[in-house]
């Protein structure tokens, strides 16, 4: 396969962020877990899986992981480099896309997405190959079988309820279409009935009404763009805790701290 342009999201939203201001920096990706960074994490799992070929870190102040010793390094890998993001993720996204040194398939993900691994990228990278977009999710049981008291934004379908593991596959130019869809509702990402009102309402109807599977409408959609789009329902919970709040980061140390 061809080797993969990963991009890092580490840029920052309008406002302060309530884990960095709690943990006393400038920005979220460089608030302490187990004492280092948070985008170190993700970063290095990236960059050690074989299928990456090139990460590209998009951000609004690259002068502040530059500055930083312990994320100095990431200037220094002659796999990394920084690109200048805009204020929304989709916006930044739709201009990179023709790029011709950030070559399909993109792989995105985030730096608060510390638990990362091998594992992880391995099944999301064999089982998005071949479609123009897919996007990694987390059945609810999934996640309560082992964190029960984990508390995550989920959208409800007859085939479950699910939240997102921020992973997404960019196969081909086909997928500006749904990024200009994502560019229209990312400032309401939380709010899961506005997300699938902009799919139409039969996908919105459908999941009020839970005749709708998450798996199916994920189809529906690339049928609609007359693309390729596949959920990859990810085995590993983990997936899908980020570190969002202090909570999740005091759970996020207790599973590196077993993982050794």
């Amino acid at each position: 396969m061809t080797k993969i342009t990963a991009l890092l999201l580490a840029g920052s939203r309008p406002g302060s962020d309530p884990l960095a201001q709690a943990a006393g920096v400038a920005v979220k990706p460089l608030a302490p877990v187990r004492g280092e960074p948070m985008i170190n994490y993700p970063a290095r799992a990236l960059l050690a899986h074989p299928s990456v070929g090139q990460l590209v870190i998009l951000t609004q102040t690259p002068e502040l992981y530059r500055a930083d010793p312990a994320t100095a390094w990431l200037d220094e890998d002659p796999r990394v480099r920084f690109e200048q993001s805009g204020s929304g993720i989709a916006s930044t996204l739709l201009e990179l896309l023709d790029r011709p040194d950030l070559p399909f398939p993109l792989l995105v993900t985030t730096a608060d997405h510390v638990l990362l691994d091998g594992d992880m990228l391995d099944q999301f990278v064999a089982e998005a190959d071949g479609a123009d977009i897919a996007v990694a999710m987390v059945e609810r049981a999934t996640l309560l079988a082992r964190y029960p008291s984990s508390r995550r934004t989920w959208l409800k379908f007859r085939d479950g309820w699910w939240s997102g593991a921020n992973l997404f596959w960019f196969g081909s130019a086909k997928a500006r279409a749904i990024i200009s869809l994502w560019q229209e509702v990312e400032q309401d990402r939380k709010k899961g009935w506005k997300i699938l009102a902009a799919f139409g309402p039969i996908a919105l109807l459908g999941a009020v009404l839970r005749v709708s599977t998450l798996r199916g409408g994920i189809a529906r959609v690339g049928r609609r763009f007359d693309l390729f789009a596949r959920l990859v329902p990810m085995r590993k919970a983990e997936a899908c805790i980020d570190a969002d709040k202090v909570e999740d980061v005091a759970l996020i140390e207790q599973i590196l701290d077993r993982r050794g």
